[in-house]
């Protein structure tokens, strides 16, 4: 569904005073800063957005269905979007990948609006590309963005046998699109064994979370493992194991907790597929376990958070923020003195600096003291923009906890 003339586009005009977003970097124009449209358009088309002195802003796709009503796609008046246009952002987006990471066996390959395509996800899990797609001006143009993936892929040499499509997140509604979940090209298994900093993992592509694995965390999984050696270590919320195994590979002894049995049974058979002996998993809400332990004085040397995002809205950051001060303390009165907390949130309404003092708080409730070992985010091919808070959501700190 590209275009060939952009003098051809209709222009949607913005009230005065509005648009604040998009000019500070931002790719979103929200309904309410809308005054007008010069004609009728279809959604999922592109338009021309101008400020209410008809200044050019950029192009992007419109959806009356969304309170985000456009997404920009570019800033430049110059710029004709077709196919050429998308096969650019692509390669763009694959080149940056090129160029930071070591391991480019699985590591996603499109980042949303970080990489100029709003509501295009793309993970790449050996050969096999997995496609979350958001947003309806992305979903018209699925087959474009099948075609010119391929197209990028084959240009650097690197085969794609599958794209498997994992549309299926509840944001969908939100644009009026009904979920998918299926094969988009080729042929793609179900599941696909991965190698992530030398450790094997099964990734259900078809009915895990998100895409089937968590490749932000993936540094991070890395970053534990000096501190972990031949430590006792309690990864809560392991999922299928990702910090867990990794501290495997170092550590004496590695409990890992969730609430799904489902993801437990999966990091089980993660375990047994790299012969660890070290390691047990165990069905448990995270808040009754650590509260049960405390009671135990159990201690840990080695402490791992990382729940799921504790509030997805601005609205219930103050609840969220309650939630994240009780898990990390009850984790601090469960270390033992000089024992080390890491700690993560991957909610983007929790910021740094936040985040920072919710764990501060948590310290002084428990009369601990912290020594900051790391502050990390999320893996470099999930790139932050500055000015782009959305973007920066991954917070991964590492602390020595010690009694006062």
């Amino acid at each position: 569904m590209g275009l060939k003339y952009n003098y051809l586009m209709i222009k949607i005009r913005l009230k005065k005073g509005e648009g604040r977003t998009v000019s500070s970097g931002g790719l979103w124009v929200y309904d309410n800063e809308i005054a007008e449209a010069d004609g009728t358009y279809l959604n999922g088309e592109i338009v021309e957005v101008v400020s209410y002195k008809d200044d050019f802003i950029g192009y992007g796709y419109i959806n009356d269905h969304s309170k985000i009503r456009i997404r920009l796609l570019s800033r430049h008046p110059e710029v004709v979007i077709d196919n050429a246009f998308f096969h650019r952002l692509l390669e763009n987006a694959l080149r940056y990948r090129l160029n930071v990471l070591d391991d480019l066996s699985s590591f996603r390959v499109v980042f949303s609006d970080a990489d100029r395509l709003p509501g295009l996800i793309v993970d790449k899990y050996e050969d096999i590309l997995v496609f979350e797609i958001d947003t309806l001006g992305m979903d018209v143009r699925k087959d474009i963005l099948t075609k010119e993936i391929l197209s990028v892929f084959a240009k650097h040499s690197i085969t794609i046998k599958g794209i498997y499509e994992r549309s299926d997140s509840r944001v969908r509604s939100l644009e009026g699109l009904d979920k998918v979940n299926g094969p988009l090209y080729g042929e793609c298994p179900e599941e696909v064994i991965i190698q992530e900093n030398g450790i094997r993992f099964i990734v259900d592509i078809a009915n895990g979370q998100k895409t089937g694995h968590f490749l932000d965390q993936k540094e991070n999984h890395y970053a534990i493992r000096n501190i972990c050696r031949e430590k006792k270590v309690l990864d809560c919320c392991t999922h299928t194991g990702g910090f867990a195994l990794s501290a495997a590979v170092t550590a004496k002894e590695v409990i890992g907790i969730d609430a799904s049995k489902t993801a437990i049974d999966q990091a089980i058979r993660n375990s047994e597929l790299n012969g660890f002996c070290n390691t047990r998993f165990i069905v448990a809400d995270v808040f009754d376990y650590l509260n049960a332990l405390e009671d135990s004085n159990e201690k840990f040397d080695v402490i791992i958070l990382d729940p799921p995002a504790f509030t997805k809205s601005r609205n219930s950051v103050k609840n969220a923020s309650k939630g994240y001060r009780e898990i990390n303390y009850r984790a601090m009165k469960c270390l033992k003195s000089g024992g080390f907390l890491v700690s993560c949130s991957c909610s983007e309404y929790i910021t740094r600096d936040l985040f920072t003092r919710i764990i501060f708080q948590s310290a002084n409730d428990a009369h601990k003291r912290l020594k900051m070992t790391e502050c990390r985010a999320q893996s470099k091919d999930h790139p932050i923009i500055l000015g782009n808070n959305i973007s920066e959501y991954l917070k991964c700190m590492i602390f020595e906890v010690s009694d006062r």
